[in-house]
């Protein structure tokens, strides 16, 4: 009897352990790095400010990922969301702005620029319709 009780708080405390690690490691790229995303965003320094949800993919003109992870927002322009394209190269200021540290970051922000949603690296194409839908709710 001992043996069981003494094994069963192994596998518990295995469990445990396994859980912790899950959830503090959540916000990590592989390798450990913690990239940092805006909460929130200035309407006016981005397209139509006036929309009630804005896209934007800060992005680099040598990264063949931004490229994609462009090529599947294009499609989400509607008379109610704006689509951004940032390029390190030509708008610096926005990435320095807002501490990109690592291309492509996405942001969906509502009308206020409260950042709804964030991906560091691409995003797939039900991940996006899934934060619009969300960002729709919300709004």
């Amino acid at each position: 009897m001992i043996a069981f009780v003494v094994a069963a708080l192994v596998v518990v405390s295995g469990v445990v352990v396994a859980a912790l690690v899950r959830r503090r490691d959540s916000g990590r790229m592989a390798g450990g790095t913690r990239w940092s995303v805006p909460a929130q965003l200035e309407r006016r320094d981005f397209v139509q400010p006036e929309t009630p949800r804005l896209v934007v993919v800060f992005a680099s003109d040598t990264c063949d990922a931004c490229s994609a992870t462009w090529d599947r927002v294009t499609g989400l322009a509607d008379a109610d969301t704006a689509v951004e394209r940032v390029s390190y190269q030509d708008r610096p200021e926005l990435h320095e702005r807002y501490g990109i540290d690592a291309v492509p970051t996405l942001v969906v922000a509502d009308a206020e620029g409260v950042v709804l949603r964030s991906f560091v690296g691409p995003a797939t194409e039900d991940e996006l319709a899934t934060a619009l839908r969300a960002a729709a709710e919300t709004g």
